[in-house]
């Protein structure tokens, strides 16, 4: 294949990613790539250097649900977004702004109407009738055979065609647990030897064989899942402290794993950032967490401005109001602001203070400190401050104000505080 303009050198080490979900239907009027490359510079100055585009490919027709994740033909683009042309300079217009660019692939299923369907029924699992299957109840898609190697194959060099012509950075890949981990490190072991491309690669599935088969990143569903046990449910703040070990099973190295508040699965089904996580303020408390405690943060288009309204699948109704909450972005814009410019947090040892309601941890790195104390309740709360902090001088993170901590804090609810040594 030949390659189209220049690999992007700038891929950020994957510890040091923030990355942003674009959902292209809500994400702009237009509904285009025209839309999204009209916002990079919005999306550069939050502080991200890696965007996630959900699925760019033409969607099926035949018992469809107009799902993004029905993907129709994978070497192809959705003309609903626009062109190749249109895609190649949303990429370099990201790759001019130091942003990597990751493209959802759908790799275990494809619509209905797919060519693959009557050219290679092989290629896809049967019934005992000789019938092809639907995976997990999802009735508008076709489940692929990974039994069969010519399909592998044909997978993982349409996968190496968009590297090659749109210079794409990465993949986030879609339901990962769904194919054999096998699957994915012969398709990992080739795209690693693709020439003068540094590329990151997401599952977004929980298995720790996904560490063994290359992934950098596995997805924190869990992470969200008890996160929000505590908003909801009152759940004690130390179940997303023991998640710190247990979603790093198998990890080796300097795989991670992605946070999120939001995306466009939960979005959907749970609600927005500020929905579930206790409004404006209660939400930035939980990013805190999300941003600084162990991982890599998502961030979902509309997050930022805290949108009080959901983008329902499969995104057609509701667009993103940029106007909202500017105070919202400023906060988003801090907190990641600092992340970026210390290398305590996006590096650092982790050790954790965490209670019943508060989140505090310290981070650090070649003597570097970062302490960070978030209350997620919504309520006052005292937190009894460890002795061994106390020695230490602190400054504010964020304003560089010297602070000293005294034994007792009293946290306002939702509020969080990040000191520096």
């Amino acid at each position: 294949m030949t390659q189209y303009g220049k690999p992007y050198t700038g891929v950020p080490d994957k510890r040091d990613v923030t990355i942003y979900q674009v959902n292209l239907r809500a994400f702009s009027k237009e509904g285009s790539f025209q839309g999204v490359i009209a916002r990079l510079d919005s999306i550069k100055a939050l502080g991200i250097n890696v965007v996630y585009l959900m699925p760019i490919h033409p969607v099926g027709v035949l018992k469809t649900a107009n799902s993004p994740y029905c993907v129709k033909d994978y070497n192809a683009v959705n003309s609903e977004f626009g062109t190749l042309d249109d895609l190649r300079k949303l990429v370099n217009g990201a790759h001019q702004r130091k942003m990597a660019v990751l493209l959802d692939w759908v790799g275990n299923h494809t619509s209905w109407d797919h060519a693959w369907i009557t050219a290679h029924k092989d290629w896809y699992k049967q019934d005992s009738t000789g019938k092809i299957i639907s995976p997990k109840g999802w009735n508008d898609v076709a489940q692929l055979n990974f039994d069969n190697l010519d399909m592998r194959q044909e997978m993982i060099k349409a996968m190496k065609y968009w590297v090659y012509v749109a210079n794409i950075d990465g993949f986030r890949c879609d339901y990962a647990d769904g194919p054999p981990a096998d699957f994915w490190k012969q398709t990992i072991d080739t795209l690693r030897e693709i020439p003068a491309h540094h590329l990151l690669i997401l599952a977004e599935g929980k298995r720790p064989a996904n560490y063994q088969a290359g992934f950098d990143y596995n997805f924190g569903f869990t992470f969200f899942e008890n996160l929000e046990r505590v908003y909801k449910r009152g759940k004690t703040v130390k179940i997303i402290d023991s998640l710190n070990i247990k979603n790093y099973d198998g990890a080796t190295g300097d795989q991670q794993i992605v946070r999120y508040l939001t995306n466009h699965d939960v979005n959907g089904s749970n609600g927005s950032a500020v929905e579930i996580f206790g409004g404006k303020k209660g939400s930035m408390a939980a990013f805190v967490v999300v941003a600084y405690m162990k991982g890599v943060p998502m961030i979902y288009n509309g997050q930022e401005v805290g949108l009080p309204y959901r983008l329902v699948f499969p995104f057609t109704s509701a667009k993103v109001d940029w106007t909202l909450n500017p105070d919202v972005t400023a906060e988003y814009k801090k907190i990641i602001a600092f992340r970026n410019a210390s290398t305590a947090i996006r590096r650092g040892k982790l050790t954790s203070y965490t209670t019943d309601d508060v989140c505090a941890f310290i981070k650090e790195n070649s003597g570097k400190k970062v302490l960070v104390i978030s209350n997620l309740r919504n309520k006052n709360i005292a937190f009894k401050v460890p002795a061994t902090l106390l020695e230490n001088r602190w400054k504010n993170a964020f304003t560089n104000a010297k602070t000293s901590l005294a034994g007792t804090i009293n946290l306002e609810p939702y509020t969080y505080i990040v000191l520096k040594n």
